[in-house]
């Protein structure tokens, strides 16, 4: 969608700067050649309509209508098409929550948070929604914003991309304290990398080695969260959260501009989730009686948890 808005942009600008060249050209070269010489009193022969430039003038504003007419209207009807009852896209229910995002493939039986995996070259048929307030569902390098609606009203609608890598999402649209920080990545990989990360998405839950630190695990974060086959709906799915591109949408990890370790990145959450989000539903471990040791062992576990894709 972003490359076709792109397309039409650079198709009127080039005709605007051709047009301006061209007129500038024409100004120009009249009052060089047309300007009164010294010494000249008569007035010059006194011309009304030329009807060859009249028609000029006429029909290439019109052809240059028609250039930017046809490409307009055809992205318009293929950008209005949402694509969700095409069994050949990719079809992904986007949840929006203060302030974060969640992803469910119905397709796969796949949920996971922060982090919209997609193949390349495969429409991705995107269903809106939000679990509390008016949210704005953008990735300014593949497509236009779309809101996620309250009261049950749901938008669709359809991109794609040809080309691997990462793409920064945002919230578009006011919704709370930590509004700026309501961000999320989407990563594009090859078809082949997407199933591989499919497949290690239902894979069965990987716990804590330690029996102890497993089962305050259980206790103080799966009774919101989920990994694998375990867990609850309330907060952002972990599967896989070592292998994510940041930590909470906005902590960057190695191997992006500015990135830390992972396991950093989740002790600054786990240690003060409001200091990174104000106003975000989770609270801190310390207010459920895990201590720094306990905190510091899941920062370990969930930064090894890691998917093969």
């Amino acid at each position: 969608m972003a490359e076709g808005q792109y397309d039409l942009m650079k198709l009127s600008i080039t005709i605007m700067i051709v047009v301006l060249i061209v007129v500038f050209a024409i100004a120009v070269y009249v009052l060089i050649k047309f300007r009164r010489k010294k010494g000249q009193t008569e007035v010059p022969k006194q011309v009304e309509g030329n009807f060859k430039l009249e028609v000029i003038w006429t029909v290439i504003p019109l052809i240059l209508v028609f250039i930017l007419a046809v490409p307009t209207v055809q992205k318009i009807f293929a950008f209005g098409d949402d694509h969700y009852n095409d069994k050949n896209s990719l079809q992904v229910k986007v949840t929006s929550h203060q302030y974060w995002w969640e992803f469910e493939y119905p397709q796969y039986g796949v949920k996971t948070a922060q982090e919209l995996m997609i193949p390349t070259g495969k429409n991705v048929a995107v269903e809106l929604k939000t679990a509390d307030v008016l949210h704005s569902f953008w990735v300014p390098s593949l497509s236009g914003k779309m809101d996620t609606n309250p009261d049950g009203t749901i938008n669709r609608f359809a991109f794609s991309t040809n080309k691997e890598g990462v793409y920064r999402g945002k919230c578009a649209e006011l919704c709370g304290a930590s509004h700026g920080l309501m961000e999320f990545k989407v990563k594009a990989v090859s078809p082949e990398s997407f199933k591989n990360w499919v497949t290690a998405m239902k894979a069965p839950a990987v716990l804590p080695k330690d029996q102890a630190l497993a089962e305050t695990f259980k206790k103080s974060c799966l009774s919101c969260h989920a990994v694998g086959d375990q867990g609850g709906p309330v907060g952002p799915n972990l599967t896989g959260i070592g292998s994510r591109e940041s930590v909470a949408g906005i902590l960057l990890n190695e191997g992006q501009d500015g990135g830390k370790p992972v396991k950093e990145n989740l002790k600054t959450w786990l240690e003060d989730p409001q200091a990174v989000k104000p106003g975000n539903k989770m609270p801190a471990p310390k207010d459920l009686g895990l201590t720094d040791e306990q905190i510091d062992g899941i920062a370990d576990y969930l930064a090894n948890y890691k998917l093969n894709y």
